[in-house]
Order: structure tokens, then C-alpha cells, then sequence
């Protein structure tokens, strides 16, 4: 449904106009009507209009001022003007206006009819693309009002707010969609708020009415306000949000540079409120960064494996971001060197395991607390060590034993090397180094060898099967395929394999 609010001094001309828009069948609602464009003016600002019918001569103030000071609080906004006065420098000025269209009085219902269909097409569009960039950043199930689409409200009344759970905070179980909507509903009470999920874990997307931050100084002011209100339901947050104005009207490219400015001023102990809009006021302080000559120093310890020195001087890093209260992205990219400088050691002795690596400290960030998160690095760091001095570290032996059951499991299935590299963490390539050095085979022969055998198996036990569901069975793409790749491994097509198996000359 779109808004509608109609601006005529004549009220017998503003009630005939309502009677008229009121007849026809199209998704609008009158929500306001005014006598004059200081009234109308008053409910644009407080309102989400989105249709304006308006006279030109009007007391206090004329149709084409309120034209030009509401399309500076709603560039959107659709126009249609109606007028007495056919005089072509109203019409001039009504189009510098970009003014849908021009209607005169009396207003007849075949030509408002006309334009109402034209201007609702527009305003389509307008819903069509909103929604589109809103499917866009929001997780696809979270919220099936987004996909419906009915009363959406337009996007440059809003104020866009990210809520993001703070790392190393307790109650993830509160972190919930239904619970978040709830205890915004609260906070902003008369104020109407839709809250989405969105791709990133722990991260909701809100929308919320721009007369929300009229209780307030700013809109730091309203978002630190919100922050506190969710502290005291136990929930840990950053929050970044701003006013969404005509030049933000690419949604998806707004919300990756909120969420990327909030990414870099995020803190490991305390949450945060950002008015993203105003990256000047978030001067980012360096305090407890890692230089580089540090950065080094652990590397070269990683390095010549001197794992108790590394201890040692992780913990002191440790309790040091502690009390400085450091930047998660430092943190993030310590994490991401040692993930580095562990898998290239590995790799030069003939293991692919920066996946697993990779893996594991990613699920680092998913601890309870900030002592958990250190006691658990400290751990996941020994046990790196270990592997690479351990004699009994993992060799390409047992990793062929590992992937060889899993591919004999899953013959059936059509399996790729990159299916086989995703379960055990490594890469395809080590994956293939691994097959070849244990059967002389690349992977394709390896597994395509496999099916083959299998259908000969099936073949001998249940030689009534016909060929087409001995393919089907073993995920070839069709029959002729399958031929041609039994005769390649067997030197016999299927037919002539069936005929010399024994079974076949008994029953001669």
C-alpha cells in the first residue's frame, strides 16, 4: 500500500478528490490531508508519504514551495499538481520541479484514473528495487515480509542500524531474531522497527522510522541509548547506524561500508555506537597494535620451532590486548600471520593443512569469554608445534588410508577431487599429490577405476541388472558414457564383459 496525502485549501475540492481517489482500485491510503503547505509540509516530515496531490495556490505556503521543500526531505517523492491556473510558467516551474504530473480542476475520474496508473507503476519500480537490494544483504529466510513486500516502508525515511554481537560475550542463546525484535519493539515503543538477519554471523540489519532520533540530541546519542538498552538484557553489542538519504540509495554498497567501518573501530572488551555517516568523529587510536618488528619476532619463533619462548610471548601479547583494550581486526590479523607461517611450514613438508588451519581458528572467535578465547589460542598454538615436530606427524601413508575409505563410501556418488580436498581441509592439489604418490593414478583414474570395478561387481552378483541402471546407480551421466569408459578400463563393453563372465556359460 502507498501513502497518499492530499493539499487543498477548498475543502469541498479536497473532499471531492478523496471521494474520487477512494473509487478507484489501486493499493493506495489517505493518511493525511491539509489546507495549506505549512501543515503539509509538518506531516511529510513526521510521515512516510509517498504520493503528494497538491494545489498551487495555496495560503501560507504555495504548492511549489512545499513541491521544493518536501522533495529535499523525500527526493522520491511522486507529485502530482492540480490547479485552477493552466498558465504555462506554473507548468515551467512544475517540471524544473520533476512533478509527475499536472491536473486541472475540476479534477475529472477518467484523467485522475489515467495518471494514478501511470504514477503507481512508478512507484513499483521504486518498491521493486528496494526490495531487490534489501534481498540482497539480509540472510534469505529471515524475515518473509521482506519477499511480500506489503507496506514496505520507503527507504529514505529510515534510519539503518547494524547491531553485532560483541566477540568473547556470553548469551548466545539471546542472540535471536524474535528476542531482538521484542527488545527493539521496547525500546523504540511508538516508533515501528523491522529487524533482518543478515549474512554475517551474529549481525541484524534494523530498520527504523528517522522520528525516532527526535528524542535525542543526535544520532550517536539515540544509537549509545540503544546500545545501553540492549546491555541491560544482557546483550553485548557494536552498533553503526545512519539516516538513509537521497545519495544512499544503493543499500548493499551502504551496508558493506557500515559494516566495514564498524569491522575497524570494533574493540575486544567494550561494545561501541557509531554514527557511520560521520567517519571523521571515529579517528581510529593505535593503541596495542602489533608493529611489525613484533610481527617478525613470532614469526622467526614459529619458524626455528621454539614453541615455550612463543608461549611466553603470546601471553604477554595477550594480557596486553587486554588492557589495551585492543582492535579485533589486530587481533584477526595476528591469527591470520600464524595461520600463514604454520601452513607454509607444513606444506614444505608435504601437508596440505592450511584449510584445517584456517578452519580451527576461525572457530577460535566463537569462545565464551576473552580468558576462553586466550586459554584456547595458547592450546591451538602447543598443539601446531607438536605436529611439526612430532616424528609421528600424519603421513601421506595414512592420509591416502583416510581419503581412500572415504572415496571407496562414496563410489556411488558423483565425487570431485575438490568434494575430497573440502572434507579433510586440504587443498585438491595436496589432495592429488597424495593419490598419485600411493597408486601412480591421477584422482579421475583413481575414481573412475573404482566405479568401474564396482560395476563389474554388480554385474557378477546381479546379473539381471540392466546397463542403464548399472550408469544410473553409479552417477555416469548416461548410458553411452559409461560404455565407453567400461571398455577403456576393461577392454570389453559391457555387453562382451557380461557374456565372458562364468555365470553367463553356465546358463549356456
Amino acid at each position: 500500500m502507498y501513502n497518499v496525502m492530499i493539499v487543498e485549501d477548498s475543502k469541498p475540492i479536497l473532499r471531492n478528490i478523496k471521494m474520487l481517489l477512494e473509487s478507484l482500485t489501486y493499493p493506495i491510503r489517505i493518511v493525511a490531508t491539509a489546507t495549506n503547505g505549512e501543515q503539509a509540509l509538518a506531516a511529510i516530515e513526521q510521515g512516510s508519504i509517498d504520493l503528494l496531490l497538491t494545489d498551487i495556490r495555496m495560503p501560507k505556503m504555495d504548492g511549489l514551495s512545499l513541491i521544493e521543500q518536501a522533495k529535499h526531505i523525500n527526493p522520491d517523492l511522486k507529485v502530482i499538481l492540480i490547479s485552477g491556473y493552466s498558465d504555462f510558467e506554473y507548468t515551467r516551474k512544475a517540471l524544473n520541479l520533476q512533478v509527475f504530473d499536472y491536473l486541472l480542476k475540476p479534477v475529472e475520474r477518467e484523467a485522475l484514473d489515467e495518471v494514478m496508473g501511470r504514477v503507481i507503476d512508478q512507484l513499483d519500480q521504486q518498491m521493486s528495487k528496494s526490495l531487490r537490494d534489501l534481498q540482497n544483504i539480509i540472510y534469505p529466510q529471515s524475515d518473509m515480509e521482506a519477499k511480500q513486500g506489503e507496506d514496505f516502508p520507503p527507504l529514505f525515511s529510515q534510519l539503518m542500524i547494524l547491531i553485532s554481537k560483541q566477540p568473547f560475550t556470553t548469551g548466545h542463546e539471546r542472540w535471536e531474531q524474535p528476542k531482538l525484535q521484542a527488545i527493539l519493539h521496547n525500546f523504540f515503543i511508538t516508533h515501528a522497527c523491522r529487524v533482518y538477519t543478515s549474512h554475517a554471523a551474529y549481525q541484524y540489519i534494523v530498520f527504523v522510522n528517522k522520528s525516532a532520533i527526535d528524542l535525542y540530541l543526535s544520532v550517536h546519542e539515540c544509537l549509545e541509548a540503544l546500545r545501553r538498552h540492549l546491555v541491560a538484557h544482557d546483550m553485548h553489542a557494536i552498533i553503526g547506524g545512519q539516516l538513509l538519504l537521497a545519495e544512499s540509495d544503493n543499500l548493499p554498497e551502504l551496508y558493506h561500508r557500515m559494516s566495514s567501518l564498524m569491522s575497524a573501530q570494533q574493540r575486544m572488551k567494550q561494545g561501541l555506537a557509531l554514527d557511520t555517516s560521520n567517519p571523521v568523529s571515529m579517528a581510529r587510536a593505535e593503541t596495542g597494535c602489533l608493529d611489525s618488528v613484533l610481527e617478525c619476532a613470532f614469526v622467526q619463533m614459529i619458524q626455528a620451532r621454539r614453541k615455550e619462548k612463543f608461549i611466553l610471548k603470546l601471553s604477554e601479547l595477550l594480557n596486553r590486548w587486554s588492557e589495551k583494550n585492543v582492535h579485533v581486526t589486530e587481533v584477526e590479523r595476528f591469527v591470520g600471520v600464524v595461520v600463514d607461517t604454520f601452513a607454509h611450514l607444513y606444506e614444505e613438508q608435504g601437508s596440505g593443512m592450511r584449510l584445517s588451519l584456517e578452519l580451527r581458528a576461525s572457530e577460535l572467535y566463537e569462545a565464551q569469554t576473552y580468558a576462553d578465547f586466550c586459554r584456547e589460542l595458547i592450546e591451538w598454538t602447543r598443539q601446531c608445534f607438536d605436529m611439526l615436530q612430532s616424528p609421528v606427524r600424519k603421513s601421506q601413508a595414512l592420509w591416502f588410508e583416510q581419503i581412500d575409505e572415504y572415496v571407496k563410501v562414496n563410489k556411488y556418488s558423483s565425487l570431485s577431487i575438490n568434494d575430497v580436498a573440502t572434507t579433510f581441509h586440504v587443498s585438491p592439489s595436496y589432495v592429488s599429490r597424495v593419490i598419485k604418490n600411493a597408486t601412480d593414478y591421477t584422482f579421475v583414474q583413481y575414481y573412475t577405476r573404482l566405479r568401474i570395478q564396482e560395476a563389474c561387481s554388480l554385474m557378477e552378483s546381479q546379473p539381471d541388472m540392466k546397463f542403464k541402471e548399472l550408469s544410473d546407480l553409479l552417477s555416469f551421466s548416461d548410458q553411452h558414457y559409461f560404455s565407453k569408459v567400461f571398455k577403456e578400463y576393461t577392454g570389453f563393453s559391457p555387453t562382451e564383459y557380461k557374456e565372458r563372465m562364468p555365470s553367463a556359460s553356465n546358463h549356456s
